[in-house]
């Protein structure tokens, strides 16, 4: 008795909620598939916490490979300049500066450049060219990449920092 109690009680709930269903399908006002406001809100919250905690890890090793590539860059140039000296006989001069090693310069006689495979000189990783300086700290040139800030000084990057 219990038993079919209960399955009838279980058929008038399928009946009601197929007449629900077809109601609902049959009314302008149906709810379409999709996510509410507080989904996207909550969603857009997690990602902006993810990215808040991988942002600078990413941003640290940018910076980082940046002065990786102005270092190899510098030693390319000072491969460059020793090859105008063994040509030469002498360095570049402070008027000459790098540009010696794309262009030959008035007072170069056996000059068998361009020394820098490019045939133009490169820029360091922040778009400034480098500075040729002669003499150098403890050795006859240095070449200096002026480093994000664009001038001279403590973020400067030479071939000798570490």
């Amino acid at each position: 008795m219990m038993r079919t109690m209960f399955l009838s009680g279980v058929k008038r709930g399928l009946e009601k909620m197929k007449m629900q269903r077809a109601q609902d399908s049959k009314s302008p006002h149906r709810r379409e598939a999709g996510f509410t406001l507080i989904e996207v809100l909550i969603v857009l919250a997690i990602i902006g916490m993810i990215a808040g905690l991988v942002g600078p890890r990413v941003l640290g090793y940018l910076s980082g490979s940046k002065i990786k590539a102005a270092r190899v860059q510098i030693e390319a140039l000072y491969s460059a300049v020793d090859l105008f000296y063994l040509d030469n006989g002498r360095y570049p001069t402070s008027n000459e500066g790098l540009t010696a090693l794309v262009k030959k310069p008035s007072a170069a006689q056996q000059w068998n450049g361009p020394y820098v495979k490019t045939g133009d000189l490169p820029k360091d990783p922040w778009g400034n060219p480098y500075l040729y300086k002669i003499p150098g700290k403890g050795e006859p040139f240095s070449i200096i990449s002026t480093g994000p800030e664009g001038r001279e000084g403590s973020a400067s990057i030479s071939l000798h920092d570490e």
